[in-house]
């Protein structure tokens, strides 16, 4: 996750709950991106800062420091050094086709920085620097992970008598990993525009809830959360498909309660009325049901942040695991290229 902006109920829902669910059963590690994050410029102040909330929220939000690994990307040099070796084997053809960043060059892509460009190439080596075989991603990440197994194929076929030299007689040093896509609510979109997905770089705060928002910052946003001009709520599933921002409130509301989308579309027509508030009920029920579970996670927050050594602490640690992992990886993968090391 990129420490750029602040984590919002997008993240949380769409990928730290189920992130930090897989540790009860994959062995997992996770890691603060910092180096994706500078892409794009960034206040150096703010980095740091950003740094240590991600950290904090993915502890606050139930992920056990002791159990996985948790670190900042800029800490484990495998992380850049593979990247650039990946440089060399990734096509330009492959880039080009990343629709991501075309959408976030905007027109004037010859001012974007080649970090950002290429930037594909260091998402495969942060997986492949483990050898990781699973991946959780949302939707819009799939491209990246298809790359990732572009990368991957296309280096075991480059130097696959190297490989087989050091012992790996199908070929195969580095696996094709394979996405998880998990959870009930994998999209939340903006409390404006059901058709965009939630986002930190949304001009407008209303957009989306932020975890650390208070409990009047939530209620403001769900209460002027747009619905839509239908005199009568959705009847069924199908029909609550193609109304997209009340499927967003009722996606959210079946996430943060963990009940069946079903049962939460039952609760909107159960507490609708008619007139112009006819979701006022079920917007009370939804905000009651995000401070209770939003609310405990930005405390704890808040209580990690007035420890920021603590923090570093955590982050140290688990890069130094991180390190024990990828670095005998990365060792092999500069013998099988022909570098010499010492």
């Amino acid at each position: 996750m990129q420490p750029t902006g602040s984590l919002h109920l997008g993240n949380y829902l769409g990928a730290m709950v189920q992130w930090i669910e897989m540790q009860k059963t994959h062995e997992c590690i996770y890691c603060v991106v910092d180096m994706h994050a500078i892409t794009v410029w960034q206040d150096p102040k703010e980095l740091r800062h950003a740094i240590r909330q991600v950290t904090a929220a993915y502890i606050a939000s139930g992920l056990d420091p002791k159990r996985s690994i948790l670190f900042n990307q800029s800490q484990v040099s495998a992380h850049a050094e593979l990247a650039w070796i990946f440089n060399c084997v990734a096509r330009l053809g492959w880039l080009n086709r990343m629709t991501q960043f075309k959408e976030k060059a905007g027109k004037d892509r010859e001012a974007a920085s080649v970090g950002l460009y290429a930037y594909p190439n260091l998402m495969a080596a942060d997986i492949l620097a483990y050898r990781a075989t699973h991946v959780p991603v949302g939707e819009d990440q799939k491209q990246h992970l298809e790359l990732a197994r572009d990368i991957a194929q296309k280096f075991n076929n480059d130097f696959r008598a190297e490989i087989e030299a050091k012992g790996y007689n199908d070929g195969i040093f580095f696996p094709q990993p394979e996405p998880v896509i998990t959870g009930p609510a994998t999209r939340v979109m903006s409390l404006r525009d059901g058709t965009k997905k939630m986002s930190k770089s949304e001009p407008s705060d209303m957009s989306r809830i932020n975890l650390m928002d208070d409990t009047d910052a939530i209620s403001e946003k769900i209460k002027k959360a747009k619905t839509d001009m239908e005199p009568a709520p959705p009847a069924n599933l199908e029909e609550l498909s193609t109304r997209p921002e009340i499927d967003n409130l009722v996606g959210i509301y079946a996430a943060l309660a963990g009940v069946s989308k079903q049962a939460a579309l039952d609760l909107l027509i159960s507490t609708s009325t008619e007139g112009p508030s006819i979701f006022t009920g079920f917007k009370r029920a939804l905000t009651e049901v995000a401070t209770q579970k939003l609310g405990p996670i930005r405390a704890e927050i808040v209580r990690l942040m007035d420890d920021p050594a603590e923090i570093d602490r955590v982050l140290a640690d688990g890069s130094t695991r991180a390190r024990a992992i990828a670095s005998p990886i990365l060792d092999e993968v500069k013998d099988i290229v022909g570098f010499i090391r010492s």
